[in-house]
């Protein structure tokens, strides 16, 4: 059954206005990527460039360079840390398709549907170094520090979401701490190296790091109520992936909890002891509905969406900051 996600009739928001803040400079981290893609070994440029040119937004990328110059910052820092920012993202979109076994990623096959799972691990690994090559070529010591623990936290979020992975006992206060570490980290991270290198004050940095922390939030909040609600071309990905393989995403820990001992027996059969039979993602779909789950994860995708606006508020009104209030409107839409 199909499930209809709530929306508010406004006309459609969308990406233009960053895309036209950062285009000449994304131009050059296009570029940047293609050449720190290059090398000797045939197989890397291959796998790499699979997922790179599949028509990612470059949202990351996009939010140093727009926060950059949000801070009127001169020279090409922004750039090289954009790159690389784009790498760690990489990088961590083919370790999770091994992880997960994801067959798609971005409407195509995974790279290790093609390679095979080592190829796609280990190209990873080279575009970590390569991003961590760039930072240190910035030589910004503070932008390389938030970098690099972003990478830190987000490896301890993806461990931690294996950890909870098939758990239907996970409350929401864990579920928020995993997408905090596993997806919002580096929008805080890429949303605060911009003003970092640009000397904004101290409370000018934290504002843009509360920013991203919290658009990361709402960004992962919608994709999780799209995988029962959404579309393939929306999602990048099959529809009701995270329920076949185990995810509890938070509409499940909302109907999980709201349901009565027969749903959550349903449940732990589905999720925890992975037998699902035909006809059982129309079923979660229905108690979904039933309870509300996706609507409210959708209502707490625009509370932080609201957040990360409010955060925005020490600056003054212009074109960067515009986009970036646009960028919220954009990711909390996509539910619709």
């Amino acid at each position: 059954m199909a499930v209809v996600l709530p929306f508010d009739p406004v006309a459609e928001p969308s990406l233009e206005g960053i895309i036209e803040l950062v285009r000449a400079d994304m131009e050059r981290v296009n570029a940047m990527i293609l050449s720190r893609t290059g090398s000797e070994v045939t197989m890397i440029p291959e796998v790499a460039n699979h997922l790179i040119s599949s028509g990612g937004k470059r949202l990351r990328p996009m939010l140093t360079l727009a926060t950059a110059e949000l801070a009127a910052y001169q020279g090409d820092g922004d750039v090289k840390l954009a790159a690389a920012v784009e790498f760690m993202h990489t990088a961590t979109l083919l370790h999770d398709d091994v992880v997960d076994d994801s067959e798609m990623r971005r409407g195509k096959l995974a790279a290790r549907m093609l390679w095979g799972n080592e190829a796609s691990v280990l190209v990873g690994d080279f575009l970590l170094g390569q991003a961590f090559r760039m930072m240190v070529e910035v030589g910004s010591m503070r932008a390389l520090d938030i970098l690099s623990t972003a990478a830190v936290v987000i490896a301890e979020g993806e461990v931690a979401q294996l950890a909870a992975a098939k758990n239907t006992a996970t409350t929401e206060d864990e579920y928020l701490a995993v997408i905090r570490g596993k997806t919002a980290e580096l929008f805080a991270a890429a949303s605060e190296v911009g003003p970092v290198i640009g000397a904004l004050t101290k409370a000018e940095q934290a504002a843009c790091r509360s920013y991203g922390m919290n658009l990361g939030i709402a960004f992962q909040l919608v994709d999780d109520a799209l995988d029962y609600g959404g579309s393939r071309s929306k999602l990048g990905k099959n529809v009701g992936d995270d329920f076949r393989e185990g995810k509890i995403t938070l509409p499940v820990v909302l109907a999980f909890r709201r349901g009565n001992d027969e749903e959550r027996g349903f449940w732990k059969r589905c999720l925890e002891e992975g037998e699902i039979t035909e006809g059982d993602l129309e079923r979660a779909m229905e108690l979904l509905d039933r309870h509300k789950a996706l609507t409210d994860t959708v209502d707490r995708a625009r509370h932080y969406g609201a957040i990360a606006k409010d955060a925005l508020g020490l600056f003054a009104d212009g074109p960067a900051k515009r986009a970036l209030l646009d960028v919220v409107d954009f990711c909390v839409a996509r539910a619709r």
